[in-house]
């Protein structure tokens, strides 16, 4: 006779390898991978930044013939949708050719329309699928470093930016302030924060010693995901191997995973904190997030007292870029372009 409770059981056996089979199809992974051959591309990219940034500066100043290049910023964009405030940031950069470059990270699984307008163009580099709270974003912002290093030696800061950032100066502005010391006396621009009440749960989100042995709980960081770092930072950034072996481990505990706003606090504070300022350029408001988000501007709130008190800073610097601010904020943000946010 049949034994009907026999037969469940035999066909639930049959069963588990055709649901690890199509179980990546019903029910798609959302952690992105980064793949061997990504990997591997990546690192051959570090590398040729890495030996034409050998003699620097020093270098290029003498293949010019000249003791005073003038040095650039390199602005990098890092967008997984189309750049909105494109001719917000074209009025920015107008008329200062020769004093910055700019390079797109473009995440290609999203359809982006390409700006418009002479200083986006050709800007965008080769890129790699992004996740938010993945290491693929600190393999973008990478990417991106290593990419301004080969292109011109004389990029020496470089200003990581997303898609919904807006300057909170005129270019001029902002040149000046970082170019106020004398070279290679730069310090980053980068947050690194050590006694917020989280860090326990985002250091273990990997693994209790996932970390160990090369970052200890004491010598775990976290920071802002946008910074502007010397040219002397991004060649430490490029050239770990070491820190990047931890933090582009797979984390068990997603809610407390950002990979992107740890690594490069952590990696800069290990390697050369005095040579950090330990606070951003960049004005978020965290205090009313949502889902992980910092608050979103809306054109309603667009007005010259809101520019004026996001570039309020702690810090001896103003706050000089802010996010962030819904695409369709760009119509009253150019209407105050030129008569508050790039008069200073």
């Amino acid at each position: 006779m049949f034994n009907i409770p026999v037969a469940i059981s035999f066909t639930l056996l049959l069963s588990f390898p055709l649901i690890f089979l199509f179980a990546p199809q019903i029910f798609p992974s959302k952690h992105v991978d980064i793949s061997i051959p990504d990997e591997l591309d990546d690192l051959a990219l570090f590398r040729r930044a890495t030996l034409a940034s050998i003699d620097g500066v020093g270098g290029a100043i003498s293949r010019l013939g000249t003791t005073n290049p003038r040095m650039k910023i390199a602005f990098l964009f890092l967008t997984n949708t189309d750049l909105h405030f494109a001719p917000l940031w074209d009025r920015f950069f107008a008329g200062h050719d020769g004093r910055f470059n700019i390079y797109i990270h473009a995440d290609p699984s999203a359809r982006i329309s390409r700006p418009g307008g002479r200083v986006f163009k050709g800007r965008f580099i080769a890129a790699k699928r992004t996740q938010r709270a993945s290491p693929t974003l600190i393999s973008a912002a990478r990417r991106l470093m290593a990419t301004a290093l080969l292109d011109d030696p004389l990029n020496s800061y470089f200003a990581l930016v997303s898609q919904h950032c807006i300057p909170l100066h005129s270019f001029d502005f902002i040149y000046n302030s970082l170019f106020t010391s004398q070279f290679p006396e730069y310090q980053s621009f980068i947050q690194i924060l050590s006694n917020e009440s989280y860090m326990w749960d985002r250091y273990v989100a990997r693994g209790e010693r996932a970390m160990l042995p090369e970052v200890p709980f004491d010598r775990f960081r976290f920071g802002s995901q946008f910074f502007v770092l010397t040219r002397r930072h991004a060649l430490v950034v490029i050239r770990d191997r070491r820190l990047w072996r931890k933090f582009k481990m797979p984390c068990l505990n997603s809610d407390s995973c950002y990979p992107e706003e740890h690594y490069f606090p952590t990696l800069l504070s290990m390697e050369d904190p005095k040579g950090c300022t330990h606070y951003t350029l960049t004005r978020v408001n965290w205090t009313e997030s949502v889902d992980g988000h910092p608050r979103t501007y809306l054109p309603s709130e667009i007005s010259p007292e809101l520019i004026y008190k996001l570039r309020e800073s702690n810090s001896t610097y103003s706050h000089m870029f802010a996010r962030k601010f819904s695409p369709d904020c760009l119509k009253p943000l150019m209407k105050i372009a030129d008569n508050v946010i790039f008069r200073d």
